[in-house]
């Protein structure tokens, strides 16, 4: 089996002496992995960060067995954010993110759009607030709706707008920009609180059903905000 394709970086790992295993996110066939031979020299390890749109040609003799990679720098995208190490970490744990949530050779052309619709919203201003819409968005795409809309109550308490679900156990409260999509969000206790209501909805509804540990890299993340 041979085929072209473009992709991102979700991770790598070294295989031997001079190769590593790669996991891709390709456009046409979704999450791939491979053996990238001399994927330790210089050259090829200045591609090899995670998050690069690469351009790969994989090569298998049976699709029982892992195939080889060959592979060339599209964009480098991580390396422009070396010096920001809120939006490097950001990068790590999306692309982490889409490694454990999603299966082998299962394409969606949307979550590869979605993978490159990150870069644009690292731009901007309000960046971490269109984030965590992000992970959203990639839950929904991957048949985890959150629904918020649908699970909240309004009421005013001291003259203030608050969003809550009733659970089991407790009121948990929503941060209104959940709901009212377009507020400005300038206090970082209020966005980390969304990315928390997120984390435990993925906890919850979708790793620990699974047997999946809750990734290391959102608590860097997260940890990087604070």
């Amino acid at each position: 089996m041979n085929w072209a394709d473009q992709s991102f970086l979700l991770s790598k790992s070294r295989y031997s002496e001079n190769s590593i295993i790669a996991e891709l996110y390709t456009e046409n066939k979704g999450k791939i992995s491979g053996i990238i031979f001399g994927g330790t020299s210089k050259k090829i390890k200045n591609y090899l960060q995670i998050g690069n749109k690469l351009h790969v040609n994989y090569n298998s003799k049976n699709d029982h067995r892992m195939g080889y990679l060959k592979i060339e720098i599209l964009n480098a995208y991580s390396p422009l954010y070396f010096d920001h190490k809120q939006k490097l970490s950001c990068i790590t744990s999306a692309m982490n993110l889409v490694k454990i949530l999603t299966a082998e050779l299962q394409t969606n052309e949307k979550v590869f759009l979605l993978i490159e619709n990150l870069y644009k919203l690292l731009d901007h201003k309000d960046w971490l607030k269109e984030y965590i819409f992000w992970e959203l968005d990639l839950l929904k795409l991957l048949g985890y709706d959150l629904e918020l809309e649908n699970l909240v109550e309004k009421k005013l308490e001291d003259n203030k707008t608050v969003y809550f679900a009733n659970t089991q156990n407790e009121k948990k409260y929503v941060p209104n920009f959940l709901i009212e999509k377009n507020l400005v969000v300038s206090d970082i206790n209020i966005l980390l609180s969304g990315l928390k209501l997120v984390g435990d909805f993925l906890d919850k509804t979708i790793l620990k059903p699974n047997n999946i540990n809750y990734p290391n890299s959102r608590i860097i993340f997260i940890n990087s905000l604070k």
